[in-house]
């Protein structure tokens, strides 16, 4: 015998005695096969988040059991599901079922049977004395059983901590009434809680906001100028909210740091920068500290850095003011903004304190205003300047100026003097007219409806009424009016208005003009305007009037312009043909 035929022999036998020695480990009752239970879970996410109630099976962890059995209809495999861990904020486990899902899909080879206690039963609580679900299997077959495993609603449980929650899935097999208890498998089971948006304490950056406003708090931004006096009375307030993504204040840091002049100052800590444990909205308040000019604040939180806020600080007296009309034509009694002043400090900031109108003289004041200052009103901050109030007391012309004090005797910086003129002219014509002769297609216009004087001028600002005969305006284009307030009733109705006080570049509004925005047609040609003086006018003025504009032909345009190259062309070639002719004459009087 060979070698090698002897160690193969060898190996043969060792290889048997071990099969043997495997099969010998099976107790001599064991009716299910152990080596062959098995089990997989798949976790499950709550579909309920913290806080609520209600079963959610769809959601819920599942548990596959399979085992093989010999004997039959006493074999089986008894499930329970027993608590492990909990979050460490919850106080106690929710209840949870134990729900059949199939017994088919799982692999068994034949009849299974799923039982509680004595009774069939396809469902039961965690909490109950009876946990235990039982697999019987069919003789000589693979038993086989998914279960879904999800949290009750019951009242003790209502309340949850968002978390992770594990069970722990106990299969006991059992030959007969004997428990093969060297042969418990355990298989841990998962079940998350989650944190509803409510209540997550993750910033969203994007729900973010910083507001600087004289509100407290602030709900939006507003342009401050406030006096530089040193005070504990804030001249702003800056409201810095950070939000989860439901819209829900979350605590998250907020860094502030103001350059210039001014102090922050937070629950009575002052300083240039100021770090916040903001608890999901803080208002920090901006304070004067004696000093001039703009203050830049930054501010930023670890998710966000919002746009720089400015505040502008100006000396307690003005050192210069500038007066203009900005009424050209006052009507007897009250005309707001009549005039208009723009100051500046010493530093040239934008002084913003209030300022006094004031007639230059008691002859002044017997025309319109006083002798004894009124107050211009607030700051307009958005024009950079004070709008003064001018009373008339009739027709004429009034010198005023405007001061930085209540009382001429404190006064420190006081302005040219500027002279209106008050009128009270009665209409004898009415004129309407574009803003431009000539639009592009679909280009904004507006259309001006302007009584006028006996001398053909403009007039004061005044409600008139029949100043157009009744249809008003009509027009021969097809005018459109989207986004804007005029429509074609507005024109056809146009009998009576008020007419502006003030020019607007803005607006473009016209003092003492009434206007309609239009938009022009898309096709070239010409709109044409028409109407009739009504009857607040003399005869003389109750006419037929019109108005003409142009709308530019984008093709005809175009046809101009190539004709216009072609002509350029035709002309360069006549040049260039003249030039080559003069140029062979001369090489030929060179040859000769």
């Amino acid at each position: 015998m060979s070698t090698k035929t002897y160690f193969k022999r060898i190996a043969l036998v060792a290889v048997t005695a071990l099969g043997l020695g495997v099969l010998s480990t099976v107790p001599a009752n064991a009716a299910v096969i152990v080596s062959s239970i098995t089990s997989s879970t798949v976790a499950g996410t709550s579909k309920t988040v913290q806080g609520a109630t209600g079963q959610d099976s769809s959601t819920a962890a599942t548990l596959t059991v399979s085992f093989q059995a010999t004997t039959g209809s006493t074999d089986t495999m008894q499930v329970t599901i027993v608590p492990k861990s909990k979050p460490a904020l919850a106080t106690n486990f929710p209840t949870v079922l134990l729900q059949l899902a199939d017994t088919v899909t799982a692999g068994s080879s034949g009849a299974t049977t799923i039982t509680r206690g004595a009774t069939a039963n396809a469902q039961v609580s965690n909490t109950e004395s009876a946990t235990a679900m039982a697999i019987v299997a069919a003789a000589n077959s693979v038993a086989a059983a998914t279960f879904r495993v999800y949290k009750d609603t019951a009242t003790a449980n209502a309340s949850r901590v968002a978390g992770t929650y594990v069970w722990t899935a106990v299969m006991t097999p059992y030959n007969g009434d004997s428990a093969v208890t060297a042969s418990i498998t355990t298989r841990d089971i998962t079940i998350t809680v989650a944190v509803p948006t409510t209540d997550s304490t993750t910033i969203d950056p994007t729900k973010s906001t910083a507001f600087l406003s004289t509100s407290n708090p602030s709900t939006s931004d507003a342009a401050i100028s406030a006096l530089a006096t040193a005070s504990a009375t804030p001249a702003g307030y800056l409201t810095v909210t950070t939000m989860n993504s439901s819209s829900v204040n979350q605590p998250e840091s907020v860094t502030v740091t103001i350059t210039g002049a001014g102090l922050l100052n937070f629950n009575s800590v002052s300083g240039t920068s100021l770090v916040i444990n903001n608890t999901g909205t803080a208002t920090i308040s901006v304070l004067p500290d004696g000093r001039t000019g703009t203050a830049s604040i930054a501010i930023s939180t670890p998710t966000r850095t919002f746009s720089n806020k400015s505040i502008s600080f100006y000396a307690a007296a003005a050192k210069t003011i500038t007066a203009t009309v900005g009424t050209p034509l006052l009507a007897v009694g009250a005309n707001a903004g009549a005039v208009r002043g723009v100051a500046v400090d010493a530093n040239g900031n934008p002084w913003t304190g209030t300022a006094y109108i004031v007639a230059s003289s008691a002859a002044d004041a017997l025309v319109a205003g006083s002798t004894t200052p009124v107050s211009c009103g607030a700051y307009d901050a958005v024009n950079a300047r004070h709008n003064c109030p001018v009373t008339a007391l009739t027709t004429g012309t009034a010198k005023f100026k405007i001061i930085d004090a209540a009382t001429v005797a404190l006064t420190t910086a006081t302005s040219n003097e500027v002279t209106v003129t008050v009128s009270g002219a009665t209409p004898t014509s009415v004129k309407i007219e574009f803003d431009k002769a000539t639009y592009a297609p679909n280009e904004r216009a507006i259309i001006y409806v302007t009584p006028l004087d006996s001398t053909g001028k403009a007039m004061q600002s005044a409600t008139y009424t029949s100043i157009l005969a009744a249809g008003g305006i009509s027009v021969n284009g097809a005018l459109s009016y989207t986004g804007t307030l005029t429509t074609a009733d507005s024109l056809t109705a146009a009998t009576g208005f008020t007419t502006a006080a003030q020019t607007s570049a803005t607006s473009g509004a016209r003092a003492g003009s009434m206007q309609y925005v239009v938009y022009m047609p898309a096709a070239g040609g010409k709109v044409t305007l028409s109407a009739t003086g009504g009857s607040s006018l003399p005869l003389a003025g109750q006419v037929a009037i019109s108005a003409t504009a142009s709308v530019t032909d984008s093709g005809a345009a175009a046809l101009a312009a190539v004709n216009a190259l072609a002509t350029t062309v035709a002309s360069l070639r006549t040049l260039i043909t003249t030039l080559t002719n003069l140029v062979l004459k001369i090489q030929k009087k060179v040859r000769a």
